[in-house]
């Protein structure tokens, strides 16, 4: 069944990590698995310190400064019981260098949420609006 916006937005707050894509300008479509907190209808996902990784400039940066939008599939699976199975796709539009002013706030909600960023061990967090977010379920979607 067609999920309502509602219960999707619902059930994008209630979890934390999904795949992200974003548009590389020759390749195509980038996915990449990210952690995220929500605020209202935004969305934000660090570019921490904590990983190891070649730059701190990342691909998704980069293909945002080209193309603003992204998605955001979060799902859950279930071998086997398949009526516990559902997605949803936030449709986002990052929100540019200044994060809509919401930067303290998300980065805030993902030292609570993750023990590992308790310090905030960010060289930035991606903000995006949620324009859009539709979904499936094969049941009743729960987190």
């Amino acid at each position: 069944m067609t999920l309502a916006e509602t219960t999707a937005l619902e059930l994008l707050e209630a979890h934390n990590h999904g795949v992200l894509g974003t548009i590389h300008a020759e390749r195509g479509v980038d996915l990449t698995p990210i952690v995220y907190a929500t605020h209202e209808r935004f969305l934000g996902s660090p570019v921490d310190l904590v990983k190891l990784k070649s730059s701190l400039r990342l691909q998704r940066e980069r293909n945002l400064e080209s193309d603003a939008r992204a998605t955001l599939l979060i799902e859950r699976w279930d071998r086997n019981d398949w009526s516990k199975l559902w997605w949803v796709r936030a449709e986002l539009r990052w929100t540019g260098e200044d994060g809509a002013g919401l930067s303290d706030v998300l980065a805030s909600r993902l030292a609570y949420a993750f023990p590992q960023y308790e310090d905030k061990p960010f060289a930035t967090v991606l903000v995006f609006e949620v324009v859009r977010a539709t979904g499936w379920s094969a049941g009743g979607a729960s987190s």
